[in-house]
């Protein structure tokens, strides 16, 4: 899910729709530099968070939606906001992890994100990091294996690799990211890990530095729509980046990395535009969503770089979500001041 604007007239629906039309460039690119297996993640987990949360409802007794107020004009679907947390899911998960890893991850946002709190519009966490965060803990060595950008394996082989019928990662599709290099690192400066090592690209990961851009650039669409605010994003992306550049050692063996590399590596820019920007489980005042954003985007580079996990954005969204009621009260506070 993400942020939907505030007027009260405003359709979730519409949202929903151009959120998911927003992830579209971030999950091409994706799909190009990681091959097949992405698009079976997705239908794995859409298909799971939009039947648990239909089961849900049978269970409750509640009415079935209808057409009119169904995204798409399918029931199933709801307002969306279960197809948009597996989208969301879906592209933070590695591509080839397998069929049951996905399943229990979309299963446990839709059940312990939002059906235990009552459904959509009463979560206090993001449920998509929640679900990402639990198979994070429950599967870490399943979630340590990550594509590289030059795997290219065909449907066929992608379908055997999620569903457990190969044996095993195929040689040369996994390699350790750049972020988990980086952390690991303790001998090579910087511009050799460039040369050497084949996650690295650019200014950051290679393939993760144009999967950044798109989906900065479906985020800037959002912006632009006022489907989600700029308090959020620019909170995260400027603390992200003030902390690095001040944290920089230059290209020694111990830099914890340039801040181009922190904002185009990982999930910085769906974590920015499409996640911290969830309204239900976020602030709801434009300072504590400046607020919010800021522990979120420091939260990320103190767990990427002393903390037990290469990509901090699960977590720091969960612990901010958290501290929500006291951002608020301390936001209302300021803003009372003369």
């Amino acid at each position: 899910m993400t942020t939907l604007p505030t007027e009260s007239t405003f359709d979730p629906r519409l949202g929903m729709q151009r959120v998911l039309l927003a992830c579209l460039p971030g999950a091409l690119a994706l799909l190009w530099f990681n091959g097949w297996g992405l698009l079976l993640q997705l239908l794995l987990a859409s298909a799971s968070c939009c039947a648990c949360e239909y089961l849900t409802h049978r269970l409750r007794r509640q009415p079935a939606p209808l057409a009119a107020d169904s995204l798409f004009n399918l029931p199933p679907l709801a307002e969306g906001s279960s197809l948009v947390t597996a989208v969301l899911l879906a592209l933070a998960l590695p591509t080839y992890t397998p069929w049951w890893l996905t399943v229990s991850g979309a299963a446990f946002a839709t059940l312990f994100g939002k059906s235990l709190f009552g459904g959509f519009g009463r979560n206090p966490f993001n449920p998509a990091m929640l679900g990402y965060a639990f198979v994070l803990v429950a599967f870490p060595l399943h979630m340590a294996h990550w594509p590289s950008p030059q795997s290219s394996a065909s449907l066929l082989a992608a379908l055997q690799q999620i569903l457990g019928l190969g044996s095993g990662l195929v040689d040369g599709w996994s390699q350790a990211t750049v972020l988990d290099s980086l952390k690991h690192n303790d001998r090579l400066t910087i511009d050799e890990l460039f040369a050497s090592h084949p996650a690295f690209g650019g200014v950051g990961g290679l393939g993760a530095e144009w999967v950044n851009l798109a989906f900065l650039t479906g985020g800037l669409c959002l912006l632009q729509q006022r489907v989600i605010r700029w308090q959020a994003p620019v909170g995260m992306l400027a603390a992200l980046f003030v902390i690095s550049l001040l944290c920089w050692n230059g290209s020694g063996s111990d830099s914890n990395g340039s801040p181009l590399l922190h904002l185009f590596s990982g999930a910085t820019m769906l974590c920015a535009f499409f996640i911290v920007t969830e309204p239900v489980s976020g602030p709801g005042s434009d300072r504590s969503r400046l607020y919010f954003g800021i522990g979120v985007g420091l939260l990320v580079y103190v767990i990427r770089t002393w903390g037990g996990y290469a990509d901090g954005a699960a977590f720091a969204v969960l612990l901010m979500n958290l501290c929500v009621p006291q951002l608020e009260r301390f936001a209302a506070r300021q803003g009372a001041k003369p």
